[in-house]
Formats: structure tokens, C-alpha cells, sequence
């Protein structure tokens, strides 16, 4: 076993893992989860508490 063989496994380990990272983020039962997360940007009282937080950093 020399160095080219460590290479490919390493290779060949680092595909399996970003296989299992995409099979991850885009399964259907996360979907709900990212969607919720996505759209938190959009909900007021996330404005409000933003809001009420900057107020105090600014006394």
C-alpha cells in the first residue's frame, strides 16, 4: 500500500461524506424544518425583538 492508495481512499471517503450531507439537507422530512428557517426573516416579532435589542445597545 503506498501513498496513491491513501489518496483514493481518502477521496473515495470524502464523496461518501458529502453524499451523506446532501442526502441529509435535502431529505423530506428536514423540509418543513429549513422552510421555517427560511422564512423566520419575514416574522415581526423577530422585528420587534431585534428592535427592542438594538435599543439597548445604543444606552
Amino acid at each position: 500500500m503506498d501513498y496513491n492508495d491513501f489518496r483514493g481512499i481518502s477521496t473515495l471517503l470524502v464523496l461518501i461524506a458529502f453524499l451523506a450531507v446532501v442526502v441529509w439537507a435535502y431529505s423530506r422530512k428536514r423540509t418543513q424544518r429549513f422552510d421555517a428557517a427560511a422564512n423566520s426573516i419575514f416574522d415581526k416579532d423577530e422585528e420587534q425583538v431585534h428592535a427592542a435589542s438594538m435599543k439597548e445597545v445604543d444606552k
